[in-house]
């Protein structure tokens, strides 16, 4: 008997686009927020194939960033790319009344939706965790994101936990940095919670179980091979998917394995010309000029330094 014609699966519903830069926060070299290069950044972001914008997460140093430059930032950036691109905006805390005013606060300002990290440190258990969540997402109109990522957080969102915070008719999504695939996938067989990926050594194999999409570090010097990395997924093509993987590899190890994220991605940047400079806010330290050089030493390998330099150069604003 031949076997019936099985269609290609459909892309996953994609509530916050599919990919979605966690944008870090420019600053001055005296630490003041630049909101201009904050503007050009999203804007470059945009045009090199990000759909979604995540402001004032943990990449954007949100702990050390106030309530008032976190209304400024997620403006300036609403502003920037219009209806270009979903607009997220990071209001998670270990406070669960903070987390609830800078919810508010960000829908006042526009944001399209909100990423809400598991509160840090305190390891509430699991019934305190789903409270803070639902207050969250019932402090607002807006679409909720939770930011499940137990490595810094110290308590994962567990599974039967993650299945009745679906039944919110406002909490949509997931970022995993969980990295575990097998209790995403019960997850996803027992929800409609869009999955994005928040571990970048993890894109393909989230994307290839059924992910929506990923918020990316990375993707600040990697945009437009991760977007063709998703179309590639969703058109069935996995050679082209597993060749785009394998060359961003150097990628992630430059930015996400010699020191920490933010410091790495901030020079990263800065060597591309999208930034003027890499200042990061105590107590992350900026890159030294060892870590720089080992970044473009990778990231030159990877094919993205020549790229992305010449994307800067040619955009407005352009530092190269």
């Amino acid at each position: 008997m031949t076997p019936m014609p099985v269609a290609p699966a459909l892309p996953p519903a994609r509530p916050f686009g599919a990919v979605c830069s966690a944008m870090v926060t420019p600053f001055s070299v005296d630490g003041k927020l630049d909101v201009d290069a904050a503007q050009s950044l999203a804007q470059r972001l945009v045009s090199e194939g990000h759909d979604g914008i995540l402001v004032s997460g943990t990449t954007g140093e949100s702990p050390t960033t106030s309530d008032t430059e976190k209304e400024r930032l997620l403006a300036a950036v609403l502003e920037a790319v219009g209806d270009r691109a979903r607009v997220l905006a990071g209001v998670g805390t270990n406070d669960t009344e903070h987390t609830v005013e800078l919810a508010r606060a960000a829908e006042r300002v526009g944001a399209h939706g909100l990423l809400v990290v598991t509160p840090y440190y305190s390891k509430p258990p699991q019934e305190a965790l789903r409270r803070h969540f639902v207050a969250a997402a019932d402090a607002t109109g807006l679409p909720v994101m939770l930011y499940d990522i137990p490595g810094r957080s110290g308590v994962p969102i567990e599974t039967e936990t993650l299945v009745r915070l679906a039944e919110h008719p406002r909490i949509v999504a997931v970022k995993d940095a969980k990295g575990d695939l097998y209790a995403t996938s019960w997850v996803q067989a027992r929800t409609d919670l869009a999955y994005y990926c928040g571990e970048d050594a993890l894109n393909l194999a989230f994307l290839t179980s059924g992910a929506a999409g990923l918020v990316s570090v990375v993707s600040h010097v990697a945009g437009p091979e991760y977007a063709a990395m998703v179309r590639a997924v969703d058109s069935g093509d996995l050679a082209t998917a597993v060749a785009l993987h394998r060359r961003l590899l150097l990628a992630v190890r430059a930015v996400m394995t010699r020191t920490q994220g933010v410091i790495a991605v901030k020079a990263a940047l800065e060597l591309t010309g999208a930034l003027s400079t890499r200042t990061t806010r105590p107590p992350l330290i900026d890159a030294t000029e060892e870590e720089v050089a080992a970044l473009r030493a990778d990231l030159d390998s990877a094919g993205l330094l020549e790229a992305r330099t010449r994307a800067a150069s040619a955009a407005p604003g352009g530092t190269a």
